[in-house]
């Protein structure tokens, strides 16, 4: 991963020697806002922001989702970064699929950090979320910047995928997703010990189990609504028989082995906002050859397969018809 430090990049892994080999992550440091009227000191006008991306991160995805299902791709300018972590994090470099970064003209994404803040110390990650006016970033914590998409810009289309009614219940299924699911499947695959990775990938299953049971009788995974809640799972999901299975040990189960999750990824695949904001070159390029993962994949192979046809009939309808909708 690297991190910057006395403003200098330094190429280095995270240490689990004092986590009893389990993986901690860190904390976003950029968690401004963007406001609609602006009170934030980040008004949300169309062509203000410029969003930098990885294909191949779940996290930066969430924010190519929402961008997509608010109808901010003609607000919102982006860059999509190498999918290749190597000995400079995130980079510009050609890659079939890969964007330069048209705003500050940068090589390497640390670059993008120290002009925001020369006296940045810490991780450099994706997404980020640029100002152009002031120049600065507004946030690097994508579960806030799904937030500010939904409600914080003037311009889009006037969908809420965070009602009213139905926060508590979207706060509650994602505060399981994240820490079991999202997150768990980070420390399942980067734990250093037996212990570590047994109970990251039990309480990862359980997680799965439970999210799938819930899906018996409601099309999403708060009632029959869409909501950031789906949005937040799906790009896990979508990874995992690719990814998490093969590379992070995650393979009790695929997800095509489950009973409801299969069709629901393939439901929310299949609409418009999702699907094509998947690049499955990108997404393996990033899990299976780079430097943070050189101690699960040494030899840097990429694998074939598998094979999931995610365009195949899901019959999601079903339980929305069920339902009485």
């Amino acid at each position: 991963m690297g991190l910057l430090v006395g403003g200098k990049w330094v190429d280095q892994g995270y240490d689990t020697s004092k986590t009893g080999g389990r993986f901690i992550g860190t904390q976003s440091q950029f968690r401004s806002f963007v406001t609609r009227d602006g009170s934030s000191g980040f008004r949300g006008d169309s062509g203000r922001y410029h969003l930098y991306i990885s294909y191949a991160c779940p996290w930066a995805h969430r924010t190519l989702i929402m961008r997509s299902l608010k109808n901010l791709e003609n607000d919102i300018s982006i860059s999509i970064v190498n999918p290749q972590l190597l000995e400079n994090g995130w980079t510009f470099e050609e890659f079939e699929g890969s964007t330069p970064d048209t705003v500050n003209n940068t090589k390497f994404l640390y670059e993008v950090y120290l002009k925001a803040n020369p006296e940045y110390e810490g991780r450099v990650t994706v997404p980020v979320l640029w100002d152009k006016e002031t120049n600065t970033i507004v946030s690097n914590e994508s579960s806030e910047i799904i937030l500010m998409m939904n409600s914080g810009f003037n311009c889009g289309n006037d969908r809420d995928f965070y009602p009213e009614e139905k926060k508590a219940e979207i706060d509650e299924i994602n505060a399981l997703v994240f820490d079991k699911i999202n997150y768990g499947v980070y420390k399942a695959g980067f734990a250093t010990t037996q212990a570590a990775y047994e109970e990251a990938v039990i309480d990862l299953f359980n997680a799965l189990e439970a999210v799938d049971q819930r899906l018996e009788n409601h099309r999403y995974l708060v009632g029959n609504t869409l909501t950031i809640a789906d949005v937040r799972l799906f790009t896990t999901l979508i990874r995992f028989d690719v990814a998490y299975v093969g590379n992070f040990k995650c393979n009790l189960k695929r997800i095509e082995d489950f009973r409801n999750l299969p069709e629901y990824l393939r439901d929310l695949y299949q609409t418009p906002g999702f699907g094509e904001t998947v690049n499955f070159n990108h997404i393996k390029t990033g899990y299976y050859k780079n430097n943070n993962m050189k101690n699960i994949n040494p030899t840097g192979i990429i694998p074939l397969g598998p094979i999931v046809d995610y365009a195949r009939p899901h019959n999601r309808d079903r339980v929305y018809e069920a339902a009485g909708h």
